[in-house]
């Protein structure tokens, strides 16, 4: 590596890790808000909130790399241009291709990161984000019950409690439990007390009043039952209603790249699934390559463009225009291939044509015609 090619590198290499970090820092803060709750009303510590949104920045890595990569090698190369760095460079004899190496070599090294994130890391962290996430809504119940609060636990099960004595027992309580279709419950208690069992979190109700809708049925029409009792339990898991947390359905997100190209027949996925997940299979293995992709054309815009004396700002607005039509058209090839597996080639032509293209000017646009320098007519 000359010392071109290192001073080139090291101005890229700089500012991409700045930039990088700075985005997915400013994207973590942003997305972890939905999170925070868990701290100021649920009673988890910082660490527990830190810990758990910061497995979500594997996949924002993956999804701001190839863009951030494209942005810092177009405006470097565009302000080395209007410093006229890449003036004197070309007039001691490099082409745009020598000029290109230090940020291809960045770009190589983006796409590298970006097939270990979604290969492995990307999987690996949400797994574990999704399974965090699990034990603090089910067997972590008890702790997110607070006193003097409508407490959602789940997306079907509410449950207040008046006031929570130091010895934990619960005073005036209240459960509305929609968890079975079409049944809903309504449980009112004088007290309870919090158990924690295998199956999750359980109270037990005592003197309450459990009142139940039964839905219509074809010999009897809806009816309102009222049942008083001295002593009842109820589960607050959602792993205590029909299934364990071993058989949760796992996202495409939770899966490695072989297991949504070949999905497992003992889980009986339904066909919509299985087209979709041999669909994330293939723009997992074929998105890291956007990162080459988009860095070629910046390049090619950055380094095809001529000199001005004033600057010019239109190589920046032009290879931004061609990037956000990219990222449209992957958006969109993505959906339809998740619609339809015909469309899985329209995956791997989104990064492909651009690189080809760009190579193409790069390399002079070899076969186009040249115009011919105009010759001032003698007078």
């Amino acid at each position: 590596m000359t010392r071109i090619d290192r001073y080139l590198f090291r101005q890229l290499g700089i500012a991409l890790l700045a930039v990088t970090i700075g985005l997915a820092a400013l994207v973590w803060l942003t997305q972890s808000l939905r999170f925070i709750e868990l701290v100021l009303d649920r009673g988890l510590s910082l660490v527990v909130f830190i810990e758990l949104t910061g497995l979500l920045l594997p996949s924002f890595f993956a999804v701001i790399l190839p863009i951030t990569t494209f942005v810092v090698l177009l405006f470097t190369y565009v302000r080395l241009t209007a410093d006229r760095e890449l003036v004197v460079m070309r007039a001691a004899g490099l082409s745009d291709w020598r000029l290109a190496r230090p940020a291809l070599l960045v770009a190589g090294i983006a796409t590298g990161l970006c097939l270990f994130l979604q290969l492995w890391l990307v999987p690996v962290s949400h797994a574990a984000f999704r399974s965090w996430q699990f034990e603090i809504r089910n067997q972590m119940a008890a702790v997110l019950l607070q006193e003097g609060v409508f407490s959602a636990l789940g997306d079907d099960l509410t449950v207040y409690a008046r006031r929570r004595d130091a010895d934990g027992t619960l005073r005036g309580i209240l459960v509305h439990d929609t968890r079975e279709p079409g049944v809903p419950v309504t449980i009112m208690a004088e007290q309870g007390r919090l158990l924690t069992t295998a199956a999750g979190p359980r109270v037990i109700l005592l003197n309450g009043v459990r009142q139940q809708l039964e839905p219509a049925t074809a010999t009897r029409p809806a009816r309102f039952s009222t049942l008083s009792f001295t002593e009842n339990s109820l589960d607050l898991a959602d792993s205590a209603r029909n299934e364990p947390e071993a058989v949760r359905n796992r996202d495409s997100r939770e899966r490695f790249v072989s297991e949504l190209l070949n999905p497992d027949p003992a889980e009986n996925l339904p066909g919509r699934d299985i087209v979709k997940f041999r669909a994330e299979g293939h723009g997992r293995l074929a998105s890291p390559f956007t990162a080459l992709s988009y860095a070629m054309v910046g390049l090619a815009v950055a380094l095809a463009s001529g000199f001005r004396r004033y600057g010019d700002w239109r190589p920046a607005v032009i290879g931004v225009g061609m990037v956000v039509t990219l990222l449209a058209i992957g958006l969109s090839v993505g959906t339809l291939a998740a619609r339809d597996n015909r469309f899985i080639p329209l995956i791997w032509l989104h990064p492909i044509l651009p690189i080809l293209a760009s190579a193409w000017v790069l390399s002079g646009q070899p076969g186009m015609p040249r115009r011919r320098p105009h010759l001032a007519e003698g007078r």
